[in-house]
């Protein structure tokens, strides 16, 4: 019998001068995993953009739970997103959106500039 797929979402902020657009971002995660494990690395993430809040300056991103390590290890090294220079940071992550969603107000208390 096939189980269920766990999986784990991952709340980043993101500090730039401009919010990048969420196609460039998607691109620039994606590009930034394939970098550190290649394609078959890439393929056992199976991330997915869950919500992208330009405004605020944050992201919440859905990858499986064996691939969570692998996925914290390459949003740091992201520095470019699409034409401009910006610096990722884990704040949290949960096995759940409701649990993620509570923590979203503690932990972005201020906005990208």
């Amino acid at each position: 019998m096939l189980e269920k797929p766990r999986r784990r979402y991952i709340l980043i902020k993101i500090d730039c001068d401009g919010v990048p657009g969420e196609r460039d971002f998607q691109n620039a995660l994606w590009s930034g995993i394939m970098r550190l494990f290649g394609e078959y690395g890439a393929s056992q993430t199976d991330i997915s953009m869950i919500e992208y809040n330009r405004d605020a300056g944050y992201a919440i991103v859905r990858c499986q739970h064996k691939a969570l390590p692998m996925v914290r290890a390459a949003i740091p090294t992201i520095t470019k997103v699409g034409d401009k220079s910006v610096v990722l940071h884990v704040l949290l992550t949960s096995g759940t959106l409701k649990a993620l969603r509570k923590g979203v107000q503690k932990y972005l208390y201020t906005r990208c500039k």
